[in-house]
């Protein structure tokens, strides 16, 4: 397929796309509607839109195609027909290591800025390493699945066996490539897939036998799961305002063999009493709604479309949620405030506004620091609640 036919076939799904979907949603209806498309020009299509979308904010001022055969570059050691047309010098050098390549782009346009690329950086927590953040959304993440310890080296072996890369990060934490088809492979219940940040959230459960808990944004069930598989005889409440991840939750749980559990459609954002006054949970797992900032590797088109606006939205979300379910936990019981946020004013700053304004007291937080692993960037905070005088 010639250049100049990529090339249109870029502009056209960008002319198309409005940010309003993801855009792993929007390029499957985009392709559906266009049917004369190959499955070469989809694939393609869709590396040029992604590795566009990596590039963010950076040099703005040049025009799509070049910006486009720069990202393309950058984000990949194969090239493309629009890296050899556009940039003929760069062609003996796409094999060398991404922070090579950033260099020397740098030397060719003097106007790069790394920063540029994640135009939100003003924002960032602290304990970020800006340049490594920047530097990490010109690599896919990779997929990371969540098995039982004592079933990791046969999966392994089942995965060598069909010649799919994997890595063992811990005893239950696999790192494959992305897009890597496993339901073909592994048998359904045998692993879950969680990004490996999302699994280290577990460390800050500590759930006892017996205990009651309620993940109250459970959405599919990813952090139910994880805290199951740590401490399966519990009592588990989960809920969610929309009916229809709760069904996706239902069928995750049915695959990993829970079938003991309480579900509960709620919007945390009122008054719940009359369908939880009788709880009273010995740990709550808040997997808060947030700007998704730490897991835009996955979605690029973020850097293109988010509106900074929406940060303080969505901590004002934050914490009217903790607000209103803190009162359901037991003194001396652990809250578990999670966000795949990178924003300081979701992060370390609602930890602030809780700890000042409610009768719980933090014992440890952390920033997940995922661009160091190839996953997504986290927040996790335990808090405990006072006892009552």
């Amino acid at each position: 397929m010639r250049a100049d036919h990529q090339l249109r076939a870029f502009e056209q799904i960008l002319s198309s796309y409005d940010g309003s979907l993801p855009l792993h949603r929007f390029l499957p209806a985009y392709f559906k509607q266009h049917k004369q498309m190959g499955s070469s020009d989809r694939r393609w299509a869709t590396r040029h839109i992604y590795s566009f979308f990596r590039l963010g904010k950076a040099l703005s001022a040049l025009p799509n195609e070049e910006r486009l055969s720069i990202a393309d570059f950058l984000c990949h050691t194969t090239l493309s027909q629009l890296v050899e047309k556009n940039l003929p010098d760069l062609v003996e050098s796409i094999t060398l290591s991404l922070e090579e390549k950033l260099s020397l782009i740098k030397s060719k346009y003097p106007d790069f800025d790394i920063e540029e690329v994640y135009p939100f950086h003003a924002s960032l927590s602290g304990d970020i390493d800006k340049e490594a953040f920047f530097t990490s959304f010109f690599r896919q993440p990779d997929l990371f699945i969540r098995v039982a310890a004592s079933d990791s080296s046969s999966i392994v072996a089942k995965l060598e066996e069909e010649s799919i890369p994997v890595k063992a990060i811990s005893a239950t934490a696999l790192a494959l490539p992305n897009g890597t088809k496993l339901e073909s492979i592994l048998k359904e219940g045998t692993y879950q897939v969680q990004d490996l940040s999302s699994q280290h959230t577990g460390e800050y459960f500590k759930p006892n036998k017996w205990d009651k808990w309620w993940d109250c944004c459970a959405a599919s069930g990813g952090k139910t799961l994880l805290l199951h598989s740590l401490e399966p005889v519990i009592e588990l409440l989960v809920s969610d305002l929309r009916e229809s991840v709760l069904l996706n939750l239902d069928e995750r749980f049915r695959l990993a063999g829970i079938k003991k559990y309480h579900k509960k459609e709620i919007d945390l954002l009122q008054n719940n009493d009359q369908i939880l006054h009788h709880y009273q949970f010995d740990g709550i797992i808040l997997d808060a709604p947030c700007t998704g900032s730490g897991t835009w590797g996955r979605t690029p088109e973020m850097l293109t479309f988010f509106e900074e606006r929406k940060i303080n939205q969505f901590a004002g979300i934050q914490k009217g949620i903790v607000q209103n379910v803190v009162k359901y936990l037991k003194p001396g019981k652990p809250l578990i405030y999670i966000t795949c946020s990178a924003f300081e004013q979701e992060n370390e700053a609602v930890v602030q506004h809780i700890v000042d304004t409610l009768p719980l007291e933090l014992e440890k937080m952390e920033l997940i620091k995922g661009y160091e692993n190839n996953a997504d960037t986290m927040f996790v905070a335990r808090l405990i609640k006072k006892s009552q005088d």
